[in-house]
């Protein structure tokens, strides 16, 4: 079905008008030469003839495809795609699940491991039966990392949180940057970071000491690469954004509606490299450190094509994917996000991205039952319904926590389920 039926096919009939879609009342467009048929009055319902078009074209704006090759517009001016909310008649099975079957370790947050609110943040665990955070945001400084887990240390929740260390890569290949970036990194470790965290700057943002771009794989950060492997801390990564985000922002583009929420999550040519040219320097650096471990977050936003994710595992043996911020990818093919799971059970690991407790059962659900046709959390990112994976036991204890105990080695590694 094409994309533009889809959503003339719910009743909304879009137009693009300034880069925003609109609701546009019914129109003629029907093409030169061709007969159009009436409205449902006219002949143009059932058994009407409509407006024809050819194999792989579009019906025009305003219009849905309600045959084969014939294009009909609705009788009613459809409402716009932000104010249509259809109250679906399905009545499934419900399963929820509050807390997860077993303990997790989420191992991509930002600002948990703050003291402030840490009590009332181990009672939010608890009930989600979330035994690790790990804070992936502790900063560029020694010292400030060693702040960090000495308020964790001095707590009564010293096995609840982790910390990771970030590089601040501007001015890479300048004069004294290698040095610092080394040292500052080699001093967190020792002030008790477990992990290196590398954000989507790199690549994107970020500029070589010549003010030129920093691509992903440069040569001038190969050294610090090579020093995570040499301290046997795990890098996570996070490269580019979800594909749609450096497409046009038009009527095929799936999170039109969240790149004109947040516009300044759009990445238009020009401005930024394409997609595919940051996933193969990212890509390429991979292969180029066989020796350190590579956390590629967000499943590397290959989550949509499960084929290409599966190639990348299976030419880099050093890399993993964890789960942040792409449910919604998983719950609309459950049968085989289900099979990828199993067959990489070993390569994948939990994580959220942003804590918020209430978000969580919904991970839960997704990777633990059966349930069908159930809504995600945010209606920008996903228009569509979430099915559940029903995961084997033995799969959601690597992805809940085994895995995160193997590649991390700086976590808590005692009181966990065998």
């Amino acid at each position: 079905m094409r994309l533009s039926t889809h959503y003339l096919i719910l009743g909304i009939s879009l137009a693009v008008a300034g880069g925003s879609l609109i609701a546009q009342p019914p129109q003629s467009a029907t093409p030169a030469g061709q007969a159009q048929g009436g409205g449902r009055g006219q002949g143009g319902g059932r058994g009407g003839q409509g407006t024809p078009i050819e194999e792989g074209q579009e019906c025009p704006p305003g219009m849905t495809e309600f045959r084969h090759l014939r294009c009909m517009e609705p009788a009613q001016a459809a409402p716009s795609i932000v104010d249509y909310r259809p109250r679906s008649t399905v009545v499934a099975q419900e399963h929820l699940v509050p807390r997860a079957k077993f303990p997790v370790v989420d191992v991509h947050t930002h600002g948990t491991s703050r003291v402030d609110g840490m009590e009332e943040r181990v009672k939010e665990m608890d009930a989600l039966n979330l035994r690790v955070l790990v804070d992936l945001s502790g900063g560029f400084d020694p010292a400030q990392i060693k702040q960090k887990v000495d308020g964790i240390n001095s707590s009564p929740f010293k096995d609840r949180f982790r910390v990771f260390a970030n590089v601040n890569w501007e001015g890479a290949g300048g004069p004294g940057w290698k040095d610092k970036a080394l040292a500052d990194l080699e001093q967190s470790v020792r002030n008790g970071a477990i992990g290196l965290k590398v954000f989507k700057e790199l690549g994107l943002r970020n500029k070589k000491g010549d003010g030129s771009r920093l691509a992903v794989d440069d040569a001038d950060l190969d050294p610090v690469w090579d020093l995570a492997g040499k301290l046997n801390i795990p890098v996570i990564i996070h490269t580019a954004e979800p594909q749609e985000f450096f497409s046009p922002v038009d009527n095929h583009n799936e999170r039109w509606l969240e790149l004109n929420i947040f516009p300044s999550r759009q990445s238009p040519p020009g401005r930024y490299p394409s997609f595919e040219q940051l996933m193969k320097e990212r890509d390429h650096m991979f292969a180029k450190h066989p020796n350190t471990r590579f956390i590629a977050a967000h499943f590397a936003w290959y989550a949509n094509d499960l084929q290409r994710a599966a190639k990348l595992l299976d030419t880099l043996p050093n890399l993993y994917f964890d789960v942040a911020a792409v449910l919604y990818e998983f719950g609309r093919q459950p049968r085989g996000s289900a099979e990828f799971f199993t067959k990489y059970q070993d390569r994948i690991m939990f994580g959220k991205d942003t804590y918020e407790p209430s978000e969580y059962p919904y991970y839960w659900r997704v990777f633990e039952t059966k349930d069908e046709y159930f809504d995600y959390y945010r209606g920008y990112h996903a228009f569509w319904k979430m099915y559940g994976m029903s995961l084997p036991d033995d799969v959601l204890k690597k992805l809940y926590y085994k895995n995160a105990l193997k590649i991390e080695p700086g976590l808590p590694q005692s009181g966990w389920p065998k």
